[in-house]
């Protein structure tokens, strides 16, 4: 179990969420419920890939990168970043990247031309990362379960969005979270309160910006 909870805690590092979302929902089939509103599933297989290839450097490997390199020079005492204060400075790298995704999106296919997720996701997660720099300033609060939330948050959004949807997709986001959360409860990394907060929170935060967002298109 100790193997299996590193091993869940890896593979669904808090970086990797919005990445893992937004792939569940451009390969599985689905039809938007506003017939206006381009759809995910729809869009050319090379754009899809293009689209993926920026999520996962601009919200997973530029801040992951950023995070090693301050390891290294001694600015975290681990990787993990176990320690509190710690958290502040990635979360804001955090915030920046999902920031500058968001104006790249906008630069390249403005007036929305894509979908309405391809912006509000960069959005989302950088708003998320704003209310955990507040509360990680006097509380800590679990970053994996944050991304757990971000995941089941966004897939529970984009369904309600469908008149075509394969419900299995919230199911594995809900299963994902339970073993994420069962995994760093295992691990004595957080207290049971540090990890329901941190997936309530950012769940909740997820799901009202994502069905929020086309209010303001």
């Amino acid at each position: 179990m100790q193997i299996l909870s590193k091993v869940v805690s890896w593979v669904f590092l808090p970086l990797f969420m919005p990445f893992y979302g937004l792939l569940l929902t451009l390969y599985i089939p689905s039809q938007e419920a506003n017939i206006s509103n381009p759809s995910l599933f729809g869009l050319p297989g090379d754009l899809k890939t293009q689209i993926l290839f920026l999520f996962l450097v601009f919200t997973a490997l530029a801040p992951g990168m950023s995070f090693v390199l301050m390891y290294r020079r001694g600015l975290l005492s681990s990787v993990e970043m176990d320690e509190r204060k710690e958290r502040l400075f990635p979360l804001f790298i955090m915030l920046s990247y999902c920031i500058l995704l968001f104006f790249l999106f906008w630069k390249k296919a403005p007036d929305y031309l894509l979908p309405i997720y391809i912006y509000s996701l960069p959005l989302t997660g950088a708003l998320v990362a704003l209310v955990f720099i507040l509360i990680t300033s006097n509380y800590k609060i679990s970053l994996h379960a944050a991304g757990a939330g971000i995941l089941t948050g966004y897939l529970f959004a984009f369904g309600g969005n469908q008149m075509i949807f394969n419900p299995g997709v919230i199911f594995i986001g809900i299963l994902t979270s339970g073993l994420i959360l069962s995994a760093r409860l295992y691990l004595n990394k957080h207290t049971p309160n540090q990890v329901y907060s941190g997936w309530i929170i950012a769940f909740i935060v997820t799901y009202f910006s994502t069905i929020g967002f086309p209010l303001f298109i």
